[in-house]
């Protein structure tokens, strides 16, 4: 009985110690920084198709207090394309983001870290017939050297598509109705 009584300090001295413990660590506070970039709406033109990139801004999240970042930079927005051409369809494929230092070179993203890809595969974004439009979210990754002032100067999206002939034709044939039996 002694033995099952000493297990039961000990048990009850281990919780304790736990208990307080978690409940000294203070919460952490996680805030959203936001860049604005300027200007927030571009218009794009790449062959026939074309469009605007709109509402971008690059938001990552830091812990306050330590400053340490959460979530890496992000760039987000909103990319709407159409297809300008009289007589041709446009199959879209994907984009590729590149950002550009003042020399005009492509700057790197941290190692662990994926290249900005667009899949323009959204409901009705993967084929654009003669002036049909398609608005697809952009939610890429942002390089961390890219945030400090004047580092970054242009953005280049690149879009892969495929264009092919469309063609709206019409047959008439002839038809009779028969008499009711």
């Amino acid at each position: 009985m002694l033995r099952g009584i000493g297990v039961a300090i000990v048990m009850l001295t281990v919780a304790a110690t736990y208990g307080c413990a978690q409940q000294s660590r203070a919460a952490v506070v996680v805030e959203d920084k936001t860049y604005a970039l300027t200007p927030a709406t571009v218009t794009v033109k790449a062959g026939v198709v074309t469009g605007a990139m709109s509402e971008m801004k690059v938001t990552e999240r830091i812990e306050t207090g330590s400053g340490r970042i959460v979530t890496p930079a992000k760039l987000t927005g909103s990319l709407k394309l159409k297809n300008t051409s009289a007589n041709e369809s446009v199959r879209l494929i994907g984009a590729k983001i590149f950002y550009l230092d003042g020399q005009g070179r492509p700057m790197n993203l941290e190692d662990s870290r994926t290249a900005p890809i667009l899949k323009l595969d959204g409901y009705g974004a993967e084929r654009l017939d003669p002036g049909q439009e398609a608005t697809q979210a952009v939610d890429v990754e942002f390089p961390a050297a890219a945030l400090k002032a004047k580092s970054l100067k242009d953005i280049r999206l690149e879009l892969t598509y495929i264009q092919s002939p469309y063609k709206a034709e019409a047959v008439t044939f002839a038809v009779t109705i028969a008499e009711p039996k």
